[in-house]
């Protein structure tokens, strides 16, 4: 009885210490079990994951897979880290996609509209300058003074002046003769009054074409006749606007491109004293290989609405839309090999300004502009088409980031068409309408991947060369 007595009393004392170990092993859990936990992993050879705040315990069990991702094809990561990486979801939807010929191009003047010779009409010497290299001058404003020297006009004014006292000399004669009382004078002297008349004023009307074509207006010959003075100084004045363009009928200002004469310099006739620029409309320059020559030429013959995106060092700032093919070249340059099209650029002043009295504007575009031309070639129906910052690219194997909840899984693709622009990816249930895949940061998603993954970077994924 006694024997039994002890047996109990140790059954109970070891079921009691065993009780007491369990409970103590549950409370320090959360010290123990990491360790645990991690030690068991390092062993598999993984690495933990551990929680920021906690500090002392894995995220996940990185040896099994979870819901609706498996850990080798999955990443999670933190707000922040989506923040870091400019993280911006797509959602799928099949379009149309468009397939582009992209071109590089320039801006360029139009040959024989964009630039405007302004030449001394007379030989002289030059009074007054009123414009400034690059500034803005209206439609007839006055741009040069000129001192008259020319031998010929001189004489044409002198014999003009001349003519023109004859004729007024005979038109007196012939009133006088005419008052006279009849059969005193006879009708003969009258007669030959009339034709000297005539004479005189061929010479009159000879004389002032002479004029009108050394360069003098209307108005100048006949202030010449009024006055009966010489004509001194002549002002030379910015022409008409004449350009049939749409973009170019509306009133607008030249600008000063070159202004070569100096104060007080002596002119010939037919020198070139300024160039004015007209860059109410410009051209794109388009340079394409020969192979591409019979699609422009079917895009030229539908019409097709071309756009042009404008760059600036690098970087696209803006995209032009709606722009038509004026005209493709007749030949092939024979030592590029590259074939040059044609389209019409309307441009907009944006920038008027006056400084010291004079004005100054600023077009939307300047030939010399580096563009890239792209030209509707090819149309496809219901396609995936995504960014190419969103398809990331591993020697044969290409893939998209889907979001799943709190992960992206690593989804492999097949692409069919990829540009610089966009990529086209095939429609066979791999991706499907309506997940949301990775648009930006989905490279460093690949990076993080590799790395948790211990594998080495290529440094050539997600690129193309």
């Amino acid at each position: 009885m006694k024997s039994w007595s002890l047996q109990l009393r140790a059954r109970t004392w070891v079921a009691s210490t065993l009780l007491l170990v369990v409970l103590g092993a549950g409370a320090t859990a959360p010290v123990w079990l990491p360790r645990v936990s991690a030690l068991a992993l390092r062993s598999a050879g993984e690495t933990p994951s551990i929680d920021d705040e906690g500090g002392g315990h894995a995220e996940h069990d990185h040896g099994h897979d979870h819901e609706g991702h498996a850990a080798e094809t999955s990443i999670e990561l933190s707000r922040s880290a989506l923040r870091n990486i400019g993280f911006r979801p797509v959602t799928i939807e099949p379009t149309t996609f468009i397939r582009m010929l992209t071109m590089p191009a320039m801006v360029v003047e139009r040959p024989g509209r964009s630039q405007i010779h302004v030449t001394a009409p007379l030989t002289g010497v030059v009074t007054k300058i009123y414009p400034i290299q690059g500034a803005a001058v209206a439609p007839d404003t006055p741009l040069f003074q000129i001192r008259l020297t020319h031998e010929e006009l001189v004489g044409s004014q002198r014999e003009l002046i001349r003519t023109a006292e004859s004729l007024d000399v005979v038109n007196r004669e012939i009133a006088r003769l005419e008052s006279l009382s009849e059969g005193v004078v006879a009708g003969k002297r009258i007669l030959e009054q009339q034709y000297e008349k005539q004479k005189l004023e061929a010479s009159l009307q000879a004389e002032r074409q002479a004029l009108l074509l050394h360069g003098l207006n209307e108005v100048q010959v006949q202030s010449v006749l009024s006055n009966r003075e010489l004509f001194r100084l002549l002002t030379v004045r910015a022409p008409q606007h004449d350009d049939e363009s749409e973009s170019c009928r509306e009133e607008h200002f030249f600008h000063v491109q070159r202004l070569p004469v100096k104060l007080g310099e002596q002119v010939e006739i037919g020198q070139l004293m300024c160039v004015l620029a007209d860059h109410c409309e410009l051209y794109v320059e388009g340079r394409a290989f020969e192979d591409d020559v019979a699609q422009l030429r079917e895009a030229a013959r539908q019409a097709s609405d071309v756009s042009a995106s404008l760059f600036v060092g690098q970087r696209e700032t803006e995209t032009v839309e709606n722009l038509q093919f004026l005209y493709l070249a007749d030949h092939i340059d024979a030592e590029s090999r590259a074939f040059r099209f044609y389209l019409s650029l309307p441009n907009q002043v944006t920038l008027e300004k006056t400084v010291a009295g004079h004005q100054f504007i600023e077009w939307r575009f300047k030939p010399g502009q580096r563009m890239e031309v792209h030209v509707p070639v090819e149309r496809w129906q219901n396609r995936i088409v995504l960014p190419v910052e969103a398809v990331v690219k591993e020697g044969a194997e290409t893939y998209v980031y889907q979001q799943n909840g709190d992960h992206f899984d690593q989804v492999p693709v097949t692409v069919e068409y990829r540009d610089q622009n966009s990529v086209v990816v095939a429609n066979d249930g791999s991706i499907s309408p309506g997940d949301v895949v990775a648009e930006r940061g989905a490279y460093q998603m690949h990076l993080a991947l590799k790395h948790k993954a211990g594998g080495g970077v290529d440094p050539h994924a997600g690129h193309n060369h």
